[in-house]
């Protein structure tokens, strides 16, 4: 006789999978986001929808989930998965370019949006630890769904892309003291507030260096004997271990498991299976992803909208409106443009998964009424399934603000697309520069920038500079890419040098990149991703201060320039070659000496 099985725990994942397998095909033919299709099946087949309708109707026991707890923590692996994927995507240098915007643009909105929600539920009548529970949860957005839209729509490099992932991160890291705050006013800890908070930000740093740590000795050793095995099934099983050992060592110091997720990605991104565990993942993340989006549309109550529908709509817009209304002015404040604030904004506007995480503790430890957690949290659920829709309209309201706004006359020239030629992209003062020495060597270029502030100027002075955005791939072409002899990268920073770096290598697998690089770190990261050669800031001033000292101490001229060649020399092959560890093929194309 067959032993007894959790008859719930089945229906309720073949609810899901079901779901995944006809719902979702379904909506895509219509055109709209499976996102929207997973929060819609789990509004209502979810214990909130027709599930409330069991005793009534027994046979929806087969069409909708019983125990949401079936589904949900299941469904939290989602959010890990996808942070994992992101960190592989991302680099050290290009993290480290966007910290203005993770603790400047990320830290403002967090306080200044807590405050202004919190104030807002005072007024309405709620307690101080209730406002500043409810203001701190609810300023928190969607990392889940917001970062699965950008991504889905092919944005997370661009500007709003940029600042709403650097929000998100900064929202997660404050997932920590939020949740630690909860418990010091449910009195689970003691001493001051201060030196809770102290001690659970040190965890949280000794947590994240442990994995750092962990990771640098063991992960690339790791997954170079699961590789010699040659087995597909020890290469997935090894990619789950990493992913949910590194989420799970968070987990127990007080973070995310996603946190820890984010970091090991990083760690894995310097590797040269990077692109083995991407494919391995994906299945995966998306399936994953899903449940996490069902689970949240089982948070729906539908009974709460009809019970208090004005009430409900209000908190919703009301919201968005608020937080939406926050990161435009912030991001405009740390000069994004217009289109791209008003797109931060209605993205992070709603509000987010730890909602039900930080609102349903306090409500556990009865901090929070349950009738006002019951409201809070379906609006809340309501505010993240509009977030594909707020997307959309962010994006029509960017194009009627571009095209609204005057174009300069300047601006308009295109180039004309030339043959043997160099295109070197920037012309602030590196590359006004770059451009004289070509000119002084008669050799031809077109130069591009995409500041319209910089490009009517140099042109009123008579320079051929025209004006476009060089991951652009129809702007580059435009340029004469297909003839180009080479690509001269003269942009600061691991944000905008590697996007263009990127699109350029895509079309022209063959053309000579020389790109600037802000040290050693980002020069080696732009060899392997395919740059002929890297010029880092730091060591060419280290080479020109030495060639100026040697020539006062009296040295030859020919000696001292001899030796400076071959210090270049030296450090361009050691950056190579570290970049060819790491798997990948520098494209290190013949030079003239």
């Amino acid at each position: 006789m067959s032993a007894a099985i959790n008859l719930v725990a089945y229906s309720d994942v073949l609810v899901v999978l079901g779901t995944a397998g006809l719902v979702v095909p379904l909506v895509r033919r219509l055109g709209l986001s499976p996102v929207l299709g997973y929060l819609a099946a789990g509004a209502l087949l979810g214990p909130l929808g027709l599930g409330a309708l069991i005793g009534v109707v027994p046979v929806f026991y087969w069409i909708t989930v019983v125990d949401a707890d079936n589904v949900a923590a299941i469904g939290d692996l989602g959010v890990v998965f996808l942070l994992f994927v992101i960190g592989l995507e991302l680099s050290y240098a290009r993290l480290k370019a966007m910290r203005r915007l993770v603790f400047g643009l990320g830290g403002l909105q967090i306080l200044v949006s807590t405050l202004l929600i919190g104030a807002l539920a005072g007024l309405l009548g709620q307690g101080l630890a209730v406002s500043v529970i409810l203001g701190s949860c609810l300023a928190l957005s969607s990392t889940a769904i917001v970062i699965e839209v950008l991504a889905g729509q092919g944005r997370l490099s661009t500007g709003a892309g940029r600042a709403s992932f650097a929000v998100l991160l900064a929202q997660d890291l404050a997932v920590i003291p939020i949740l630690l705050f909860v418990s010091i006013l449910a009195g689970g800890a003691e001493g001051s507030v201060l030196t809770s908070l102290a001690w659970a930000l040190l965890n949280a740093v000794v947590a994240v260096g442990g994995i750092v740590l962990v990771g640098r000795l063991a992960f690339r050793p790791l997954f170079r004997l699961v590789a010699s095995a040659a087995s597909a099934e020890l290469f997935v099983a090894a990619t789950l271990f990493v992913v949910i050992g590194a989420g799970v060592a968070a987990a127990l110091a007080g973070l995310s498991m996603a946190l820890g997720a984010f970091v090991a990605g990083l760690l894995l991104a310097e590797t040269e299976f990077r692109k083995a565990i991407e494919a391995t993942i994906g299945p995966f993340k998306g399936l994953l992803l899903g449940l996490f989006f069902f689970s949240v549309g089982m948070k729906i109550d539908i009974r709460e909208v009809w019970t208090a529908p004005l009430a409900i709509a209000a908190a919703v817009l009301g919201l968005i409106a608020l937080k939406a209304a926050v990161l435009t002015g912030l991001a405009r404040l740390f000069r994004l443009s217009w289109p791209a604030a008003i797109e931060t904004g209605l993205l992070l506007g709603p509000a987010g998964e730890f909602a039900f995480v930080g609102i349903g503790m306090a409500t556990t430890l009865g901090l929070i009424p349950g009738q006002v957690a019951s409201f809070t949290l379906t609006a809340t659920a309501f505010t993240m399934a509009l977030i594909p829709a707020l997307s959309a309209l962010s994006r029509r309201l960017g194009a009627r603000l571009k095209a609204a706004a005057p174009l300069d006359p300047a601006l308009q020239v295109r180039p004309e697309a030339g043959h043997d030629h160099a295109v070197v992209v920037g012309y602030g003062r590196v590359g006004q520069l770059v451009c004289s020495m070509l000119d002084q060597h008669k050799l031809s270029y077109i130069a591009v920038d995409s500041d319209a502030k910089n490009v009517p100027v140099q042109r009123s002075l008579g320079r051929e500079v025209y004006f476009g955005e060089a991951t652009d791939p129809e702007f580059l072409m435009a340029c004469g890419l297909a003839d180009a002899k080479a690509v001269i990268v003269t942009v600061s920073g691991a944000v905008r040098t590697d996007p263009i770096v990127a699109c350029v290598r895509s079309l022209r697998p063959d053309v000579v990149i020389v790109a600037r690089a802000r040290d050693a770190q980002h020069a080696q990261h732009l060899y392997a991703m395919g740059v002929t050669d890297a010029v880092p800031e730091t060591f060419e001033a280290s080479l020109q201060l030495s060639e100026a000292a040697l020539l006062a101490l009296g040295q030859a001229a020919g000696r001292v320039i001899a030796s400076i060649h071959d210090k270049r020399d030296e450090n361009r092959r050691t950056l190579q070659e570290a970049a060819a560890r790491t798997g990948a093929k520098p494209n290190v194309l013949a030079r003239r000496k």
